[in-house]
């Protein structure tokens, strides 16, 4: 088969380093990759290609990084590339109905979902933070609606207690290989994918930046679950001596008091009901630590209110 992959963060890497390798085992040909155009980053601000765009350099494979969709232009030259199968994950872009329609089989969406639940941009993060134990990938044939296509293949895995989403993130891109190729092989051989059931659809809205403020009087086991689901980005954060300290870690922990102060000496936080210990934190223009290094040079004593 003649593939297009489209991908543009870390996630869809992973998934393209192993589509490139079974590719190659198998006969088929990645005619063309596409990805977001670079984006200014860094201290100098300068454009840098994204983690898919920087593989598939690295990879030989052309790459092309239109702003958007919707020209003739561009869905000529998608059209041109003459593919069966266009397999896209994280992309960042709507695919129009005539980009849709150009593979012979199909466009194939890899979501990191158990679909219906959590459709749309943020599901690893919004997974997290409300509290499912289990979630996973989805192989999915791509339509107009918002993820509403109909499922190949899919595969779970339980959300461990302790997990932050940049641990999630890291074992979904690892799972999903598996089921891709699966899919792969089942659009070749012109299997009906199953459609998703009507009961259980819920959004994943994508991550606002207003939402990184911890809110000390919820619930601890909310304040911690909304800790690790922004973990590492874009991180929680709380405000202290009028500086901005993100938490990338935590856990439920036993205590009580009014919502914000510091209960001891390791840093467990009271919340509107319980509390959580912070484990790991990263203050502005430093790496992450954990606790216990971070209070040796910036102390928060004990009955301090953070804000």
């Amino acid at each position: 088969m003649r593939i297009a992959f489209m991908g543009t963060p870390d996630f869809a890497a992973r998934i393209l380093a192993d589509l490139a390798g079974w590719s190659r085992t198998h006969g088929h040909q990645i005619a063309a990759v596409y990805s977001q155009p670079p984006r200014q980053a860094g201290r100098g601000k300068k454009p840098q290609p994204s983690p898919v765009h920087r593989l598939a350099d690295m990879l030989g494979i052309p790459v092309l990084t239109p702003e958007t969709l919707k020209s003739a232009d561009d869905q000529q030259a998608f059209a041109a590339l003459d593919l069966e199968v266009a397999v896209v994950a994280a992309y960042g872009l709507i695919l129009p109905k005539p980009v849709l329609d150009a593979p012979r089989l199909g466009c194939l969406n890899v979501h990191a979902s158990l679909l219906p639940r959590w459709r749309g941009a943020a599901p690893i993060q919004r997974a997290i933070m409300a509290g499912d134990e289990k979630t996973g990938v989805c192989i999915m044939r791509m339509e107009q609606g918002l993820d509403t296509g109909p499922v190949y293949r899919r595969r779970e895995i339980p959300i461990g207690p302790e997990m932050t989403a940049g641990e999630l993130h890291d074992a979904l891109a690892a799972l999903g290989a598996a089921p891709l190729f699966e899919a792969l092989a089942d659009v070749q051989a012109g299997a009906v994918p199953e459609p998703q059931p009507e009961d259980g659809v819920i959004y994943a809205k994508k991550i606002d930046k207003a939402e990184g403020r911890i809110d000390w009087s919820r619930p601890a086991i909310e304040v911690d679950r909304h800790i690790r689901g922004l973990s590492p980005f874009p991180g929680a954060w709380f405000e202290y001596r009028g500086e901005r300290i993100k938490a990338l870690r935590s856990r439920v922990a036993a205590g009580s008091g009014a919502p914000g102060t510091v209960l001891d000496d390791t840093l467990t936080i009271a919340c509107g009901d319980g509390a959580v210990l912070l484990t790991e934190l990263q203050r502005a223009g430093k790496g992450a630590m954990g606790a216990d290094a971070l209070l040796r040079g910036f102390p928060i004593p004990r009955g301090e209110v953070l804000g």
